[in-house]
Order: structure tokens, then C-alpha cells, then sequence
């Protein structure tokens, strides 16, 4: 595009953003690092993405894997984000259709493609953080396929921000790309990564921090389980409503109701179930859960 050109979009981008019947997205470009920080205050963090043939862990199998490593202070401003690996990798059995129609990826695409785990492992060993936009859903994969990733402490773009509280209605990440006033090309790992990156670099509108700031700070403090084992079944709806979560999964877990609140919550919590739900004092023990097993098949 010449320079001339350039100019006319970028006039006639000024002009539409002074009305307020119009909205302008941009589309997403690399981000500029940032200097000025004192070194021993920058972190590597790594935001991943997975692609994969189905829901289920146990059975199901990695397709496509973006990494993409940044910087980032201790105050939750991205400094520097770098060059992404990533890489198809060709499953044992055909690519479901759906799969396809949503991803792009054909097995034409993946023949003949693998990811080897210890280049995987490498790539990620320095990274003080792993993120991913639904965290409970990557970090079970790539715990099965690469083992380090379970010594690392993780954290979930989707669920550890605040989003409702500051006034956004979805958390998929082309809403959340819209709102923060860009578009990417969607549905392939990497774009997935970058455009998360680019949402976690922006202020939020209520509270001013940077969504990285919030999520890091949800992500370093523990959580608490606490499970309504046995709970008499007509009080189900009382749970639900509550917040508790029903695990029917065979993991290990009980077949139950349960809830992960902040330490301050906990005696709330427990006063909850003796009187609204068991209608009789129980012993209730809370299971302290950290950023480094949150998320994966052992919490």
C-alpha cells in the first residue's frame, strides 16, 4: 500500500473514531517491546494454545501446538513478546470432520507432521508462567504430552480475570479481541495466542490495571477446595446456584459437589453446608490448591 494511501486510511480512521455512531478495529500487528525496566523485574512467561481432536485427554490427541513466549514485569506490563514455535503434528486417527469445519486442519494438512516432546520441554523451560485461554482444558493435554509441564505454575486467561465485574458480557477471545478494539485471523493456535497476549497487554475499563495484572495476581494466590461429599441430592439445585461444581468424572476426586474458595471464605463456606445443607455439624476439610496443580487432572 503506498504511503498515500496509508495516510487516507489513517484520516479517515481519525475521523470515524470522533463519532460515536461508528467503531474501528484494527487488525492485530506485532506489539512493540518495552523499555525502561529494570531487569531483575522481568519474568518469561509463555502463552500456549492447543488444537486437538476432541475434548477428552485420555483419548484424544494433540493436532497443533502454539507457543509463544513474552516478557512481562512484575506489575503485569508485557515488555516483549517473542517468536512463536509452532507445530502440526499428524494423530493416529482421522481428524474428525467437526474438527476440521472449526479448526481449518485437515489430515492432508497434519500427514507426516510430528512435535517432539523434548523440544517442547526446551522451549518452555525458562518460562516463570504458563497461560492458556481455558487453562483446564490445554494443561491436561500437554501434561500428558510433555511431563514438564506439570512443575510449572499456570494460570487461565479465561477464568481468573474478573471479565463481568469489568463489563465485558463473553470471554471468548473474539469478543474479547472486539472489545479491545481489534480483529485477528482466527482458529489457528498461534493467532489464538497472540491475540490473548495482545488482550491481557490492555487496561481493563473498571478497575485501570492491566489484565495481566489481575490475572497474576488471582494466579498467585491459593485456592481452597472443599467437597459436599455425600450431600443429600435435593439440595442439588442450593449448590448449583451457590457456585458448586458437580464432579461425575472417574479421576480420583469424589463423586460430588464442590466449590474453590479464598482462604477468608473458608469458615462461610463451611457454616454453608452445616446448616442449609447436612442440617447437622460435619467436618469439613479444605484442600489448598496453588497455581502449580490448578487446572490439571490432580486438582
Amino acid at each position: 500500500m503506498s504511503e498515500s494511501n496509508t495516510s487516507a486510511l489513517e484520516a479517515a480512521t481519525a475521523l470515524l473514531g470522533t463519532s460515536d455512531d461508528y467503531r474501528v478495529l484494527r487488525r492485530l500487528t506485532p506489539r512493540r517491546p518495552i523499555t525502561g525496566i529494570p531487569e531483575q523485574n522481568i519474568r518469561r512467561g509463555l502463552f500456549v494454545d492447543v488444537e486437538t481432536t476432541g475434548l477428552d485427554p485420555t483419548k484424544d490427541e494433540i493436532i497443533e501446538l502454539a507457543m509463544v513466549p513474552f516478557c512481562y514485569s512484575l506489575d503485569g506490563i508485557i515488555t516483549e513478546v517473542g517468536n512463536a514455535f509452532e507445530q502440526l503434528r499428524e494423530p493416529s486417527h482421522p481428524i474428525p470432520p467437526p474438527v476440521s469445519a472449526l479448526t481449518g486442519i485437515t489430515d492432508s494438512m497434519v500427514a507426516g507432521h510430528y512435535i517432539n516432546p523434548d523440544d517442547v520441554a526446551k522451549f518452555s523451560q525458562s518460562a516463570a508462567i504458563v497461560i492458556a485461554h481455558n487453562a483446564a482444558f490445554d494443561r491436561k493435554f500437554l501434561e500428558r504430552f510433555c511431563p514438564s509441564f506439570s512443575s510449572k505454575p499456570w494460570a487461565c486467561s479465561m477464568s481468573e480475570i474478573d471479565w463481568v465485574s469489568e463489563g465485558y458480557e463473553g470471554t471468548k477471545l473474539a469478543y474479547l479481541a472486539t472489545e479491545c478494539g481489534f480483529f485477528y485471523d482466527r482458529h489457528r493456535a498461534v493467532n489464538d495466542c497472540l491475540a490473548a497476549l495482545e488482550i491481557l497487554a490492555h487496561p481493563l475499563p473498571v478497575s485501570g490495571s492491566n489484565a495481566l495484572f489481575q490475572l497474576l495476581e488471582k494466579a498467585r494466590k491459593p485456592t481452597w477446595r472443599i467437597w459436599a461429599d455425600g450431600a443429600p441430592f435435593e439440595f442439588k439445585e442450593d449448590l448449583k446456584s451457590r457456585g458448586y461444581r458437580w464432579n461425575g468424572d472417574n479421576n480420583g476426586f469424589p463423586r460430588a459437589w464442590f466449590i474453590d474458595v479464598s482462604e477468608q471464605d473458608i469458615q462461610t463456606e463451611a457454616s454453608f453446608l452445616q446448616t442449609k445443607i447436612y442440617r447437622r455439624d460435619v467436618e469439613v476439610s479444605p484442600v489448598k490448591i496453588t497455581a502449580y496443580d490448578r487446572f490439571s487432572e490432580r486438582a
